[in-house]
């Protein structure tokens, strides 16, 4: 019952956040979700509906480089994959969506490392 009781209640701050963030096509919306044993990140336009950009922890490009996926290093190696990829697609600025979940370890050093590799928020 306490598992969710504590998913709704994420769910209804996900809905708080997400009626004052909108992604444009200029500046999408960056998305994150972490579970315990992955984290994701995709990049998100609302005005097309389309997802431009994605990378987890079972991106290919990082699959064999990782020891562990849902610790810290784990989630600045996907926030360095995320900002890669939305600079090869001309991507410069996004919207930090957290999806409802506390900014803190793990969404912070996402956030920390797609910041340092040039992606503004």
């Amino acid at each position: 019952m306490a598992v969710a009781l504590k998913h709704l209640a994420r769910v209804r701050r996900q809905r708080r956040v997400r009626r004052r963030l909108q992604g444009t096509d200029e500046r999408p919306r960056l998305c994150v979700f972490r579970s315990g044993k992955h984290i994701y990140a995709q990049v998100i336009s609302d005005q097309t509906g389309r997802t431009l950009a994605a990378a987890s922890t079972l991106s290919a490009a990082l699959k064999g480089q990782l020891q562990r996926t849902g610790n810290r290093e784990a989630a600045k190696q996907v926030g360095a994959l995320i900002a890669r990829l939305c600079q090869e697609r001309a991507i410069r600025a996004v919207v930090f969506d957290r999806n409802g979940f506390q900014f803190h370890g793990r969404l912070k050093a996402l956030a920390d490392a797609a910041r340092e590799a040039g992606l503004q928020f």
